[in-house]
Order: C-alpha cells, then sequence, then structure tokens
C-alpha cells in the first residue's frame, strides 16, 4: 500500500457517517430492493445485465440467517415481477457457513432451487481462504442434487486457482461457470500472489484455463491488462458477441447467459470501459450492492484492501475521470 493510499485510509477513517454515505452512493445502489431495481432498469437501459448482492457477511449467530434469507427471497421475487435481466450474487458467510456448513448448505440449496424454477443463475461468491474449501463443497453439493443454475468465484492471486479451475471443470462438466477476479482480500504470501503484476499474470492465465477448459467465464475485471489478454483469450478459443460458442465441453445456451462468457464490473467503476465493451457486443453484468449495512460494507472492504482508497480519491477530485 503506498502513502497516498495510507493517507486516503486515514481520512476516510476518520470522516463523518455522512461523508462516508456520500461516497458510498457511487458504489452502492441504495438501502433497499427498490433502490437497487431502479439501478438496474437504469443499466438495462443502457445495454447491461446486473447482478443483485445483499450487503453483508459472516454473521455471528445463526438466527441472523432468517434475515438474509428473507432479503433473498425478496430480491428474487422482484427480479421475477419487474422482468429484470438479473442474477443472485450470495456470500456463504452470510447463510452461517462459518458456524453450520450444513445449515448453511441447505438455505442456500432452497433458494438456488427457487431461482432455478424461474432460469435465474446464482453465484456463490468466494471470501477469504478460511472458506474457499466449505464453499467449493456446496457448490459441488448443490450442483449435485440437481440444480445447474449455480457459479463460483475464483480468485487469480490464490495459487490454489489453476488446480480449482481443472478439478471441478472435470468434475461438473459442462456446468462448470466460474467468475474469475484478481480478488479483494489480501491474502498471506505462503497461498497467494501478493505485488500486482503477479496478481494480474495469474488472473489472466486463470481465465485462459477456464476457456479453455469450456467452462462458462464471467470476466470480473476493470484492469486494461486484463482486458486486453481476455480480447487475447477469446479469440483463441474462438469466442466473441457473434460467435456460437463451439468449444469442447462447452455450456449449453441458458436464459440471461452469452455465448461461453462475460464480462462483469463494479457498480460505479470504469464506466468508459463498461461502455466500450457493451459497444463492441459483450455482455456486461454490473454488481449491484444494496442493503442497510452500506457503512459497515463501505469500511470493511477499506480494511480488507485499503488500495480501494485510490477510487475514493478519485471520487472527490477527478469524477469526470470516472463518470458511472
Amino acid at each position: 500500500m503506498g502513502i497516498v493510499d495510507r493517507l486516503v485510509l486515514l481520512m476516510v477513517r476518520i470522516s463523518p457517517r455522512f461523508v462516508i454515505r456520500w461516497v458510498s452512493r457511487r458504489y452502492i445502489a441504495g438501502v433497499d430492493i427498490d433502490a437497487a431495481s431502479r439501478t438496474i432498469r437504469r443499466l438495462q437501459s443502457q445495454g447491461c445485465c446486473a447482478t443483485l448482492d445483499v450487503l453483508g457477511e459472516e454473521i455471528q449467530s445463526i438466527d441472523e440467517v432468517s434475515f438474509f434469507e428473507s432479503e433473498y427471497q425478496m430480491a428474487l421475487q422482484r427480479i421475477i415481477d419487474d422482468d429484470l435481466d438479473a442474477n443472485l450474487s450470495i456470500k456463504p458467510t452470510a447463510f452461517g457457513l462459518l458456524i453450520d456448513e450444513v445449515y448453511a448448505r441447505e438455505k442456500i440449496t432452497a433458494l438456488t432451487a427457487a431461482a432455478g424454477d424461474h432460469h435465474i443463475h446464482v453465484r456463490l461468491d468466494m471470501e477469504d481462504h478460511r472458506v474457499t474449501d466449505g464453499t467449493i463443497r456446496i457448490l459441488k453439493h448443490i450442483q449435485e442434487a440437481g440444480y445447474s443454475n449455480i457459479g463460483i468465484v475464483l480468485q487469480g492471486r490464490l495459487f490454489r486457482t489453476a488446480e480449482d479451475i481443472q478439478s471441478l471443470t472435470e468434475e461438473l462438466g459442462a456446468y462448470a461457470d466460474f467468475r474469475i477476479c484478481k480478488g479483494i482480500y489480501l491474502e498471506p504470501a505462503e497461498i497467494a500472489h501478493t505485488g500486482h503484476a503477479q496478481i494480474v499474470d495469474a488472473t489472466c492465465e486463470a481465465i485462459d484455463a477456464a476457456l479453455a477448459a469450456g467452462a462458462y467465464v464471467g470476466i470480473a475485471t476493470h484492469d486494461d491488462k486484463i482486458v486486453e489478454s481476455t480480447r487475447k483469450s477469446l479469440s483463441r478459443h474462438g469466442l466473441g458477441p457473434s460467435y456460437e460458442d463451439k468449444r469442447k465441453n462447452a455450456p449449453p445456451s441458458r436464459k440471461g447467459k452469452g455465448p461461453g462468457y462475460e464480462y462483469q464490473m463494479l457498480l460505479g467503476v470504469r464506466g468508459e470501459l463498461r461502455r466500450a465493451l457493451v459497444a463492441e457486443g459483450h455482455r456486461v453484468r454490473i454488481y449491484i450492492p444494496y442493503g442497510k449495512q452500506w457503512y459497515e460494507y463501505s469500511m470493511r472492504r477499506l480494511r480488507e484492501n485499503p488500495t480501494i482508497a485510490r477510487h475514493i480519491l478519485k471520487a472527490f477530485f477527478l469524477p469526470w475521470k470516472n463518470r458511472p
């Protein structure tokens, strides 16, 4: 973390709550599903689709699961009622993964089944390394139960990701579905790349490996180098906006999915890149977090990865450089 990031992080930590709220409005859709739905409709008018995330994670009591269960049921119903081009993204620790894995698995399976009835995809977000194996176990269980409308996030920075891609595609076949990202959690050097260049290179390699294996790939990035690398990977594997996915082991065509891949971005980040990708014909999905825990979410993300501070600096002083 550079000195600028440290200074901005310190400034944010001592800032009044209303300042954090002002900054977070760019990256968080609002406090309720109504605000999230309005944001999705706006993005749809610009050629994008979305994935909904209810803010909150790593609950302290299993009783807290009921809140997230209710919120996601409400989100699912709103997607259906408003005919939104949207999926669901969930954090397994919000459903109790670190407290009772079997209970969490049952609740996530039920949600996935309900979403599947309406051809809506569910994405298991990947949190820090403590829950990597548990999250993968939940994915496998749900797929084995017959629900193929579920995928997982894999983080390029982790050393294990290449092996996870290989083993999961071998086991899940045409239903292997990954979001590949650099990863926001600052993991120990014993298990992950820690230098920026190495993380970028490892993420590019992971995306290419997932495409080569025939998986559906959500390319989650705002990094120009990764975007350029994936352009070459897509071309190498015969993929693109106007191409039929003819890879061996390719996933079946599904409602709400692109031709074997899509780009994914965070709300409020790199608007110019998002518009360029849409103009080229790529399917672009925007991650839409919403909920009453906006303050906790914002501060936690800064603690987990202080380099986010540079985006805050841009929002304050160079808003025209990062227009949504």
